[in-house]
Formats: C-alpha cells, sequence, structure tokens
C-alpha cells in the first residue's frame, strides 16, 4: 500500500508540475504576446498621429490658395509669359477704391498701390479691361484656412492673363490673413507666378509662407462680405469637401475701380 501510495503521489506531483509548467509556459507566451501587441499598437499610434501631422500639413501646403499645384515649381523672380506685363507705375502710388460684383451681391474694395504697387497695377489693367466680367469663383475652402478664390478664365484653377510676375508684394509678416483680406494666387514655391488670380478671406486664416514667402495682399473687402458668406460662402462645397467647387455657383459679373 506504501508503494501505491507513493507512486501515486509521485504521479500526482508530477502532473502538478506539468500543469504549473504549462501555466508558465502560457504566462509567458501571453506576456510576449502582449509585449508584441503593445509594439504593434505603439507603432500603429506613432503612424496614426504621423500620418495626421502629414496630412495637417498636406492641408496647408495643398490647400493654400495657387494657381496650379506644382510640388516641384522652382522659386524664380523674372516675371514670364507672352503678353505684357503691365507696369508698376499704373497703380499711382496711391489706394483705389470699387466694386466686385459677385452673384448680384457687391463688395466694396480697397486696393493698396502703394504696398503692392506690381499687383494693384495688374489687377487695375484686368478689372478696367473687363477681363474678370463673367470669371468664376472656382474654389471654395472651408477648415482651417478660409477663402473663395476666383480670376481664372479657365474656371479650373489653370488658366491666367497670359503673363506672369513677382515677387511677392506686401505678406504678412505673422503669415494671418484676417477676414475681408484680398490676396493674390500663386503656384507652391514660385513668387513669379502671379496672374489674375486672387483670393478673398473670409475668416481670419493661417496660410503659411513657403519658400517664395507669403501670398501678396492687393487689399480689402470693405463691404458686403457678410451677404457673401450668407448666399455662398456658408453652403460650402458641392461635394462637402474642405477643399472644392462652391455648393452655389459664383460668378464675377463687374469688377469696377476709381
Amino acid at each position: 500500500m506504501v508503494v501505491k501510495k507513493d507512486a501515486r503521489e509521485s504521479r500526482v506531483a508530477r502532473e502538478r508540475l506539468r500543469a504549473y509548467e504549462a501555466r508558465q509556459e502560457l504566462h509567458g507566451r501571453l506576456i510576449t504576446r502582449r509585449k508584441r501587441d503593445n509594439m504593434f499598437y505603439g507603432i500603429a499610434a506613432a503612424v496614426v498621429v504621423a500620418l495626421a501631422i502629414t496630412s495637417q500639413v498636406s492641408f496647408a501646403t495643398s490647400h493654400q490658395p495657387e494657381v496650379a499645384t506644382t510640388s516641384s515649381a522652382v522659386p524664380s523672380t523674372a516675371p514670364t509669359g507672352d503678353a505684357a506685363i503691365p507696369n508698376a507705375s499704373l497703380a499711382q502710388n496711391r489706394v483705389w477704391t470699387g466694386t466686385i460684383t459677385i452673384n448680384d451681391i457687391p463688395l466694396g474694395v480697397s486696393l493698396n498701390g502703394v504696398a503692392a504697387p506690381q499687383a494693384v497695377a495688374s489687377t487695375i489693367s484686368l478689372a478696367t479691361s473687363g477681363f474678370y466680367n463673367g470669371t468664376t469663383c472656382h474654389r471654395l475652402t472651408t477648415v482651417g484656412i478660409w477663402v473663395l478664390q476666383c480670376g481664372d478664365p479657365n474656371g479650373d484653377g489653370s488658366g491666367g492673363p497670359g503673363y506672369s510676375y513677382g515677387p511677392v508684394e506686401n505678406a504678412p509678416a505673422d503669415n494671418i490673413y484676417p477676414a475681408g483680406t484680398l490676396a493674390m494666387a500663386r503656384q507652391s514655391g514660385n513668387s513669379s507666378s502671379m496672374g489674375s488670380q486672387f483670393f478673398i478671406v473670409y475668416k481670419d486664416s493661417p496660410i503659411p509662407a513657403d519658400t517664395a514667402g507669403g501670398y501678396t495682399v492687393i487689399g480689402q473687402i470693405t463691404s458686403g462680405l457678410d451677404a457673401l458668406n450668407t448666399a455662398v460662402l456658408a453652403q460650402g462645397t458641392k461635394d462637402g469637401s474642405a477643399d472644392g467647387s462652391p455648393l452655389v455657383p459664383a460668378t464675377i459679373s463687374t469688377f469696377f475701380l476709381q
């Protein structure tokens, strides 16, 4: 009986040892798996954060008002194009006032020919020639940067007056463009790519400078912005995105200056 009892106790002890070892092995695997999972989720979280940061940076650059998306553009200082570039003296070193009418909404404007003579001279030339009449505002941004971009004869952001010019004039040092700001669009990284396209800032917007600097501020919208906001801007884009064609088509009927 003693032998049998000892054998049974020995067997029970071995089973307990195997169970203990199995538990320890399982515990070790769980710890290893937990470490692996933690590493995986840590990497995944880092990737998500990196993607979020990249997305934000991409929005801050690719959604800046520009004539065309040209990430490889090389900054230039020489104006280009086939048509003659209006002489800066046309701005007469003074402030111009007038009206841009969009969807029958008159927007009072003031153009600073002292601070941005080349850009204002170009705008005066185009406006007085009737260039802008009938052109559309093809782009509306609604998150982070709040602008309505207008002045492209092609209606898709690809067109211009047949010339381009630079450099950047009168860009804000703090990269903040207050509501009502009227500024020239250009290509990313290209200070001499301004033409006919301009943008209206309808809410204070931080627009980061790039290698070419900031964006040329030609003046201000002095009245009518609230009406434009109600009729067009607040309605958002056609596809509901943060950057696209306005849901309510916006067309410039006249651009008058004096």
